[in-house]
Formats: structure tokens, sequence, C-alpha cells
């Protein structure tokens, strides 16, 4: 279903992936939306899995993870609402990264590569935007992950 509603836009506005956009710009990502609901234990995505989509959570919470060289399942982080995720298919176009699964009935919204493309042709400035926010959150990931790695903690990691 596409998405519209009078409360979406502070919403999508309050996210780190549509932060600083005009109001045009998100009016025009905002058609670009389209709303998907998983019940309890669904997977969005698997990791290894094509991917050309990416998701922003409006309501639920989801559980990251990747399989180790054992093959067990080791638990990357938790996404809520506001989080978004499978970028990085559309940056990098490889396969899924990690495997995202509902722990709670959850609403997504759904941004395609090809809308993404879209959003380029049509305005270049939001789509100049939209992949700063992308990399900040990318950076900001990394920056975690250095820190879990190296054992130092700061602030909340998922």
């Amino acid at each position: 279903m596409t998405v519209s509603s009078p409360d979406l836009k502070a919403f999508l506005l309050a996210t780190p992936f549509f932060g600083g956009l005009t109001d045009p710009s998100l009016e025009l990502l905002i058609s670009m939306l389209v709303e998907r609901n998983f019940d309890i234990g669904a997977t969005v995505v698997a990791e290894d899995e094509p991917g050309r989509s990416m998701f922003i959570v409006k309501s639920g919470r989801l559980a990251v993870s990747k399989r180790g060289n054992s093959g067990s399942v080791i638990p990357i982080s938790g996404l809520g609402p506001g989080d978004f995720f499978g970028e990085m298919t559309l940056i990098e176009m490889q396969s899924r990264s990690a495997t995202v699964v509902a722990e709670t009935p959850t609403v997504l919204y759904e941004l395609t590569a090809q809308k993404l493309y879209a959003c380029y042709k049509a305005d270049i400035h939001a789509y100049v935007i939209v992949l700063q926010n992308i990399n900040r959150e990318l950076c900001r990931r990394l920056r975690r992950a250095d820190n879990r790695i190296t054992g130092h903690q700061f602030g909340d990691d998922n």
C-alpha cells in the first residue's frame, strides 16, 4: 500500500534517513514509499539474498543477525522505530549482508532502488541529502562496531 498520513511527515523528518530535506523533497520521497507489514518471526531480508530495496522502521522491533563460520546465528543489533536498514545493498549493489527478522508485529516503509533512482532524476538535491544521511548512519554503525571489537563502550550500541 502506498504511504500517506498527516503524522508521517513529522515521523520521517525525525529519522536519520530523512533529516534536512525540504518539504517538497520530503513529499517526493513519501510518494515513493510502500508500507509493508510483518508478523512476529517473519524474515524481512535474508543474508546473501539479492536486495533491491531498503526499509525504514515505522513500528515494531527487529533483530539483525549474521551466520558465523560454524553456521551459528550471531546477533548483530536490534532495530526499532526510526531506524533504517537494507541501504548497503542499494549503495554497493551486493547481496544482503545480514538477516533481519521481526520480533514483534512490524510496519516498515520500503524504498526500492528504482524509486531512489527516480528521486535522483527528479530532485538531485534530495538524492544527495539522502545519500549523505545514509553515509552518516553507516559511519555511526562502523564506529560502534569498532568500539565493540576493541572492548570500548559508549552510548546505546543497539
